[in-house]
């Protein structure tokens, strides 16, 4: 019977599988080998747990990434595409008279004329340099200065009624005061700049400083943070986004103004150019260089927004 137990029990074990160790079979362990077998004591010992692998980011292919990217920048394009279309077809079609509005493509070999022979360089340097100085000096005076104000009431109650008053003049209705009081020079120029450009950016820096979320400002007094750190942390960072929106609005205000002022009285710069080139009746250099103002507005704006997105990148992106 033992013996007829034990070889059905070697017949029912697979080959090469080995009893588990620490459980010796039923012969080796002197146990009775008729009946239910007893029960194993000893617990089965813990598979070690096993770590899931960091899953690896998988990047997506080029070719859809390359094909999304042409397609956006298409869809950015069509408008001004479908302008030089039209301004390029009007004139030629007889719609409008091409004497006073020439198409694209004789504004686009004038403009490259000018370049050959480097009046459009000289001049666009000129202005950049008026625009710049005074560009720079307005952000350097105005946004400390709209921070002072938007953080102490006292001084904003004091220098609100005036700040309304400047608010108000039209930088170019004082045009002429500046060239009286400062000349026809380059300091006349920068100066109405300044003017122009201090406006935008103070006030939207008194703003940001005083539309910071109180959430904030609640949660970090209850941290015990200092004034200075307050500022430092929550009021300045809270800032940047309603600041830069201010200064992009002067660096367009920049360039319009000056134009306006070189064509009173300068003799160099974009607005020289176009005020020469309409007294001589060189239509397509006029059209050359307000093509020109207009690109540099552009890339001076998608400069000021990269500069932001770099300052603001603590920001959480909207999600669509």
């Amino acid at each position: 019977m033992s013996l007829a137990s034990s070889s059905s029990t070697r017949r029912k074990t697979p080959e090469g599988l080995k009893p588990p160790e620490g459980l010796k079979p039923p012969e080796e362990r002197g146990t009775p080998t008729t009946g239910t077998p007893p029960a194993s004591t000893e617990e089965p010992a813990a598979a070690a747990p096993i770590r899931p692998g960091r899953p690896r980011p998988q990047r997506a292919p080029v070719l859809p990434r390359v094909l999304r990217a042409a397609l956006t920048g298409a869809t950015k394009s069509v408008a001004i595409v479908a302008l030089l279309l039209a301004w390029e077809l009007a004139p030629r079609l007889g719609l409008v008279d091409r004497t006073f509005l020439p198409p694209f493509s004789e504004v686009a070999q004038a403009w490259w004329e000018l370049v050959a022979n480097g009046q459009l360089a000289d001049n666009a340097q000129a202005s950049l340099v008026r625009s710049f100085s005074g560009f720079g000096t307005a952000v350097a005076v105005s946004v400390p200065l709209g921070l002072l104000i938007g953080w102490y009431r006292p001084v904003a109650d004091l220098l609100n009624p005036l700040l309304q008053v400047f608010l108000n003049t039209a930088a170019l209705a004082l045009l002429p005061v500046f060239v009286l009081l400062l000349g026809i020079g380059e300091t006349s120029k920068i100066s109405i700049v300044v003017y122009a450009c201090a406006w935008p950016i103070l006030f939207n820096t008194i703003s940001a400083v005083r539309t910071v979320d109180p959430t904030l400002l609640r949660l970090a007094k209850s941290m015990n943070l200092s004034a200075p750190r307050l500022f430092q942390k929550v009021i300045l960072p809270a800032s940047v986004p309603t600041i830069f929106t201010g200064i992009r609005l002067a660096g367009a205000v920049s360039i319009v103004v000056l134009v306006a002022a070189e064509m009173i009285g300068a003799k160099a710069g974009l607005g020289y150019l176009i005020n020469a080139s309409q007294y001589n009746f060189a239509i397509p250099q006029m059209y050359a260089g307000i093509v020109t103002i207009s690109v540099i507005g552009v890339a001076f704006n998608q400069l000021l927004v990269a500069v932001e997105k770099r300052l603001s990148s603590w920001r959480v992106p909207a999600t669509s």
